[in-house]
């Protein structure tokens, strides 16, 4: 089985703990995550001090590029790409925006001022209009990537202008880029309304990485919101874990599946035993 452990499960740690965490409790790869990585570069560390620390531990993929202003997507996919290439992960994570949940509920709320500098993205834009923005940037993304040798793996965040995989796909056919692929996330794809049958109907070979992980009901109308629903264990939410690996399995791919959880309780624990956990529960689901 291709089980990896995003850094999630090891929250409060840096990128150094994720890669002994992973390995001790027994996962297949990591999946190594910002912000912890941009402390590690930050410090004056490069990408090939991980690689003592790994010794030949697959990193199964390097997250995460969020839309920005060009200057700073540019820099910031330039330097997850790099580590991408140093430590031979297949591809970079992108995720639509804007990241920040925050931006999005004041811009529905109608208190989104003309003034505020955070970075709302497609927020506004028509249908089509915002689908090309996005283009753009994963169109960016994936010419850094491949220019590094590695590919781009697309999550549309839930609480985004482009969240669905109907999305994704356009995006994809419009840009031609062979080296972009799709992370199905089940929280993202669950919450903004995508099924299992969306998901089982999607080609293996357009899939790059699985993310598990769990929800609890978002109301109708309200704005999904990770903080919120994902403060849950993994298998005590509501989204159907089982359909859901069912239906990425009936698509034929045998690729990463990793683990995800953003649960405040859980944070708090031994990293050890929450990431030994996770893995055995993906086991079972994967069983």
């Amino acid at each position: 089985m291709n089980i990896s452990m995003n850094s999630t499960a090891a929250f409060h740690g840096t990128t150094l703990r994720d890669i002994a965490v992973a390995k001790a409790a027994g996962f297949d790869a990591v999946e190594l995550q910002t912000p912890k990585l941009f402390r590690f570069l930050d410090a004056g560390f490069t990408a090939r001090d991980l690689l003592p620390a790994l010794d030949g531990f697959p990193v199964s993929g390097v997250g995460a590029i969020q839309e920005a202003p060009e200057e700073e997507f540019t820099r910031d996919a330039t330097r997850l790409a790099d580590v991408a290439q140093v430590v031979g992960a297949p591809y970079v994570q992108m995720c639509t925006g804007p990241v920040d949940v925050r931006v999005v509920k004041d811009f529905r709320a109608g208190t989104l001022h003309p003034a505020d500098l955070r970075f709302r993205g497609a927020l506004g834009l028509s249908d089509a209009d915002a689908l090309a923005e996005t283009a753009k940037r994963v169109a960016l993304a994936a010419n850094i990537a491949a220019d590094h040798g590695v590919g781009v793996y697309l999550e549309p965040l839930a609480w985004s202008p482009v969240n669905r995989v109907s999305q994704a796909l356009q995006i994809f056919e419009s840009i031609q880029r062979p080296n972009v692929k799709l992370c199905v996330d089940f929280w993202h794809f669950w919450a903004a309304g995508d099924t299992p049958e969306d998901v089982a109907a999607l080609p293996a070979d357009l899939i790059a990485a699985v993310h598990v992980c769990d929800g609890l009901h978002v109301p109708a109308g309200e704005v999904p919101d990770q903080s919120v629903s994902r403060n849950v264990w993994t298998g005590a939410g509501d989204i159907p874990l089982q359909e859901w690996v069912d239906a990425c399995r009936a698509t034929g791919f045998d690729g990463w599946y990793c683990t995800e959880i953003f649960c405040d309780k859980v944070a708090e624990l031994d990293d050890h035993l929450v990431a030994s956990t996770l893995r055995n529960t993906v086991r079972m689901l994967l069983a």
